[in-house]
Formats: structure tokens, sequence, C-alpha cells
């Protein structure tokens, strides 16, 4: 075992300065014989919330795990519940997180997600009501002990913080429809950008191709494929194209995601892949041409090829975690060949004259198009935005 010192979140503890003594003393309520007289002005507030934890001395993970404790696979998390997968059994536990994990001070917002890695330790009982119980009548339960160091994770912002949607993922199906709703070239792009960070192949999938005439797409698309992008061009109505999705997907041990939009038919794409799934499926609204939330949370698959799949719910805006404006270029495959050769290091490729970037756009070596994308990206790099 080694000690190490980890920072933890400041956990219900009371204000050290009181802030009411104005509000009191209008009031006549002021007990000046219990006035504090003094204060304490040094860092033991920030110290106390430090904390001396155990590790196992070959190990990376944050908790030294119990004797009894067993590894696990994160199928889903639905509220305070998150069911897990044991590897021995296959016996599916929900589980509680255990506190000292919830008060890890990190820049996530959530401690467990699905694919996730962990050692739980089965418990008899929890003491939970029976509201939050509730649709787990049955199962076992259990406490997570521990969550495995992550690989591959689809991340975006949220709120300031790191919104994980999936970890532990080899490919993501970047879903989109021809129609009902149309594409989204931005969010396609960003979600790009976020698998290539995170070293996640990307697969891009249009839907719906029975609704439209998709010759109408293809110059756009022909500018992915170009860059070493594979496009899928899918029906999950008619069954065209779902045979080669299912051979990209239904390949033991690998691990995929399928994200986008409301409506575009990820949950209808994977009834078509996988017999017997019999996911919710929902149709798109006539008035704003908008999906609904069918699929509310990321739940884990397996497929009957040896790997899985995880569906996860629709995605109205997608702001990239940890990408800063000026790295966003070099995520563009075919735009990075270009920026060594801008006269300026830190050209803009907006109005600086000898921009081998803005000569590429004008030359028709980069799509206009993409190029703006780019841009809007870029500029826009903190700002989160609604894409539907």
């Amino acid at each position: 075992m080694k000690k190490v010192r980890a920072e933890f979140r400041k956990n219900r503890l009371s204000k050290t300065r009181k802030t009411d003594v104005t509000r009191e003393f209008h009031q006549e309520t002021l007990d000046e014989d219990q006035t504090v007289r003094a204060e304490r002005i040094s860092g033991k507030g920030s110290m106390t919330r430090q904390r001396t934890i155990q590790l196992d001395q070959d190990s990376d993970g944050l908790i030294a795990v119990a004797g009894d404790a067993r590894p696990g696979l994160v199928i889903r998390v639905h509220g305070l519940n998150t069911f897990v997968e044991d590897d021995a059994t296959g016996k599916i536990y929900v589980c509680a997180v255990r506190r000292l994990l919830k008060t890890l001070s990190t820049d996530q917002r959530h401690v467990v997600v699905a694919g996730d890695r962990v050692f739980f330790r089965p418990a008899p009982s929890l003491g939970t009501t029976s509201e939050e119980s509730a649709g787990t009548a049955g199962l076992p339960e259990g406490i997570i002990e521990r969550v495995e160091p992550r690989t591959g994770c689809l991340s975006r912002t949220s709120w300031r913080r790191q919104h994980v949607i999936v970890s532990n993922v080899d490919q993501l199906l970047i879903v989109t429809s021809l129609a009902e709703p149309t594409i989204k070239w931005n969010l396609i792009d960003r979600m790009i950008i976020m698998a290539e960070k995170a070293q996640i192949r990307p697969v891009i999938c249009v839907n719906k191709i029975d609704l439209g005439d998709p010759a109408e797409i293809v110059p756009d698309l022909g500018v992915y494929t170009r860059m070493g992008y594979e496009v899928l061009m899918v029906s999950a109505e008619t069954g065209q194209g779902v045979e080669r999705l299912r051979q990209r997907v239904q390949k033991k041990g690998l691990r995929s995601v399928v994200a986008g939009q409301s409506g575009v038919g990820k949950s209808s794409l994977l009834n078509a892949i996988e017999e017997g799934l019999a996911l919710k499926t929902s149709h798109v609204s006539e008035m704003n041409q908008k999906g609904r939330h069918t699929t509310t949370a990321a739940e884990l698959i397996r497929l009957s090829s040896g790997g899985y799949v995880v569906d996860t719910p629709g995605i109205r805006s997608f702001d990239l975690w940890d990408v800063i404006p000026t790295e966003v270029c070099g995520f563009y495959r075919d735009i990075a060949p270009f920026i060594s050769l801008c006269k300026f290091q830190d050209c803009t490729h907006t109005h600086e004259a000898g921009c081998a970037v803005r000569d590429a756009v004008a030359d028709g070596l980069i799509e206009l198009r993409r190029y703006e994308t780019m841009c809007q990206i870029r500029d826009s790099r903190n700002l989160p935005e609604d894409w539907e």
C-alpha cells in the first residue's frame, strides 16, 4: 500500500464566517456575549479539503479495493442507481457509489458512466426507500468501491464541467438523417473533433435515405471520405445499407457508441442490426421537425457477436471539452496541412497576409463550408450552442 494526498470538494461544512450579524443587530436578536472575538486567517480551510488515502502499490485506481470486491462493467446509470454487470457471473447488480468517490474534487459531472470498469462490493441491503428502488425489484445490491482508469471517452462541456457521455469505446457512430430532421454539419464536425481528441474512430452514418435523394449530399459527404472517414448510407425503414452497418458494428471485442440528434433513428438502427432488442422509438414532430427523447440514459447493449454498443440520448448541444480555440484547426484533417505554411505562427486564418489556409480556400483546396465551420467553432469555443 502507498499513501497519497487527494483533493476533495468542500462537503457539508458550515460557513467559516458568520454573515448575518447586521441583520440580527437590526432585529435586536444579537447576543453580544456569543459573538466571535477572533478569527483564524490561515490556510487551514483548504487543508481540510484534502485527505490521505491508500492505494494499491501496482494500481492507478483512487481507492484500495476491499477483499470481497468484484470487477464489473457499468451497463447504465439511472439517477442514484448504477447497474453493474458482474464479470464472473454476468449477474446485474444495482449499485450505489461510495461517498468517498462522490466527493473527490474533479471536473467531471458524474463519477460513474456507462462503459466504466469498476470494482464493486455486493451488499445485502443499502437501506433504500421503495421510491428509490422502484424498477429494481429482485436485483441484488452493491456499492462501487473504485472506478478503473478510462480510455476512449466521448465528452462534452456542460455547465463548465466535463460531461462524459460514455467511456472505454473504440468507435463512434455519428448518426444523422437525410431528412426529418435535416443534417447538422456543424454538429458532425464537433463530434469528429472530440473523437479525434479521444482517439476514437468516427464513422458517419446517414439514416433515412428513403425520404429524399441521397445524391444531393454526396458532394458534402465526399469531403469526409477523401479525408479517410468512413461514410455509411442506410435506411432503417427499408433495410438499405443495414447489412454493411451490421458488419461495421458486430465485430468481436469492438466497443461502439451511437450518438446524434434526437429523431435521426439511432434506436431504430440498433433494432435493425440486432434482433430482439426492441428499443423504444418515436416519430419526429411534424410541427418543428425535432425528435423526441425516447432514450433517456446511455445504455450498454451486448451484441451476439461478442462486442457491445452504447445507445445514447439525443444530443441537442455539443460544446467541446478541453479544446482551446487554437487547437481547433489542427483537428481538421483537410486544413491542418496548411497551418504550418502560414507566414505568421499565430495566424488566425481570418485576415492575415500570407495565410496559407485562406489561399487554399481561394484555390478550392479547402471547401468553403468546412473553413466557415472551423471559424465558427473556434470563435464560439467558450459559448454553448443549441443545434436543434
